[in-house]
């Protein structure tokens, strides 16, 4: 079973690639100087609104990548099922013995079944497509598949930590600018 352990080679690697975002995530540049930033630029509420819908943006990509996630964070767990049943069925074929089991018919309704040994197995490839392949051949592409799907979710996590540092950036940066215009009106105010 795969674990977030099994991912920290691949995100160490991943960090290590200089890349900031697998998924194309816009940077957020933090206003260091308000008062800069403010000179050439008409109003602050549209500043504020164009601020608030990059936030938005950064909300959306947010959504995209934690259903990216949920999903392959299911796709390992069946891709490391299928490898295992891959080595049983190698075992018992090395051995020749059949292997008796019980296999689903519909809701709670399961049949008794024996497998005589085979080099041979069925994958459910998506899209109502089923393939036969040897079992090395199936080996083989479900370790690739394992792989893909590994290496995939840590470039999702890396991109979920990336898009956290912008969304910050981006709240920081209206924080500040909202601050800005609070205290701008203060002082027109007080003359």
């Amino acid at each position: 079973m795969a674990s977030t352990a099994a991912c920290e080679p691949i995100e160490h690697s991943l960090k290590l690639s200089g890349k900031k975002s697998f998924a194309g995530i816009p940077e957020a540049t933090f206003v260091e100087d308000v008062d800069a930033y403010m000179k050439d630029r008409d109003g602050v509420e549209s500043i504020l609104r164009q601020l608030d819908e990059q936030h938005g943006k950064y909300k959306f990509m947010e959504l995209n990548l934690l259903a990216r996630k949920k999903k392959l964070k299911s796709q390992i767990p069946d891709i490391q099922k299928s490898l295992d049943m891959i080595q049983v069925l190698e075992a018992k074929r090395k051995t020749n013995e059949q292997i008796e089991t019980q296999f689903l018919l519909s809701d709670l309704l399961y049949s008794r079944a024996i497998i005589e040994p085979t080099d041979k197995v069925c994958l459910w490839l998506g899209a109502n497509v089923m393939l036969e392949y040897t079992l090395e051949d199936a080996k083989a592409l479900l370790e690739k598949n394992h792989e893909t799907a590994m290496k995939n979710l840590a470039q999702v996590h890396h991109d979920l930590d990336f898009l956290r540092d912008q969304m910050t950036t981006t709240e920081v940066n209206m924080a500040r600018l909202y601050n800005w215009d609070v205290k701008r009106r203060q002082a027109l105010n007080a003359k």
